[in-house]
């Protein structure tokens, strides 16, 4: 399959666009600093810009069957980065007819399948707390998915680490077969059997060990 991935050369991006090389699939990457991105492949393709940059995503986009977003705050990143980065996103699907997205937040964003235990709750706190424009841009852009008529999920990942690709892991949904953290290599494993595997769509599933 011929995929855009945005967050290429992010930590979850990095394993992503390996595992997604290794499948067998093209990759349409748009990286802000082509110096970042590791690794050098016959199907990669590296397009220069910038996520804010409407005309930067329409090129990636361009010619792909699916997109897979990895984008995620860092610092001195816009307060709206994710809400923009998806509208720009949604656009591009639109103009070259793309349906499938597959969309990673924080397991803070909440769903209606979820039932949230004591400690999700105080977790939660915390979050809208420490980081709330965190939260609350990834509220918004999650919104703006749900509210399209795109193939969308939207992959919620708790703490992520740097551990290694084990393939294995829980889905579900807050406080319901789920636990507080996951690698990195493996919520980009999970992100790529969606793009093929209806089971969760329109929906937002928490992956975890």
């Amino acid at each position: 399959m011929k995929i855009a991935v945005f967050g290429a050369s992010g930590r979850t991006g990095i394993p992503l666009v390996q595992q997604a090389l290794a499948a067998g699939h093209e990759v349409r990457a748009l990286v802000r600093t082509p110096s970042k991105m590791t690794i050098q492949h016959e199907r990669l393709t590296l397009i220069q810009g910038d996520i804010m940059d409407a005309a930067c995503v329409a090129q990636t986009i361009a010619g792909t069957e699916a997109v897979i977003n990895v984008i995620g705050h860092v610092k001195g990143s816009p307060d709206n980065l994710q809400t923009q980065a998806t509208e720009n996103i949604m656009a591009a699907m639109k103009q070259h007819r793309i349906r499938r997205l597959i969309s990673l937040t924080g397991a803070g964003v909440r769903a209606p399948e979820d039932q949230p235990k004591l400690l999700d709750k105080f977790a939660g706190f915390m979050l809208k707390l420490l980081s709330p424009k965190v939260i609350n841009d990834g509220e918004r852009f999650t919104q703006l998915i749900r509210n399209s008529d795109l193939d969308w999920i939207i992959v919620r990942g708790p703490v992520l680490t740097e551990g290694p690709h084990t393939g294995k892991y829980k889905v579900g949904f807050v406080g319901k077969d789920s636990g507080f953290k996951i690698s990195r290599a493996d919520v980009a494993d999970f992100m790529l059997k969606l793009l093929q595997d209806n089971r969760y769509l329109k929906q937002l599933p928490v992956v975890t060990t």
